[in-house]
């Protein structure tokens, strides 16, 4: 059974940062890829970022250049950083854990509150 849990969620004004966690148990962490999501109200969850078990990364194109993903294999833990934050990054934001298939999740953390308001 794999658990992930997230933290570092919070209120930020626009234009400020985060640094979003999540920790891994209960697998092998090194093996696979990790993602991060997001869903916003009345919208569909949407791939922000993701890394490989090789740490190659792609990110959606709204948040290219402003997100960073990255990954502790030692600590089991994934980040995501997310700078130059806009209203429109307001969601909650969930971590996955890769699948034997990529580009699919098999396991979710229960997700992190992220809201970007003035």
């Amino acid at each position: 059974q794999v658990q992930l849990v997230e933290s570092g969620g919070g209120l930020v004004q626009p234009g400020g940062s985060l640094r979003l966690s999540c920790a891994a148990s209960g697998s092998i962490f090194s093996r696979y890829a990790m993602g991060w999501y997001r869903q916003a109200p009345g919208k569909q969850r949407e791939l922000v970022a993701q890394i490989t078990s090789a740490g190659s990364t792609n990110y959606a194109d709204s948040v290219k250049g402003r997100f960073t993903i990255s990954r502790d294999n030692g600590k089991n833990t994934v980040y995501l950083q997310m700078n130059s934050l806009r209203p429109e990054d307001t969601a909650v934001y969930y971590c996955a854990k890769g699948s034997a298939t990529w580009g699919k999740f098999d396991y979710w953390g229960q997700g992190t509150q992220v809201t970007v308001s003035s």
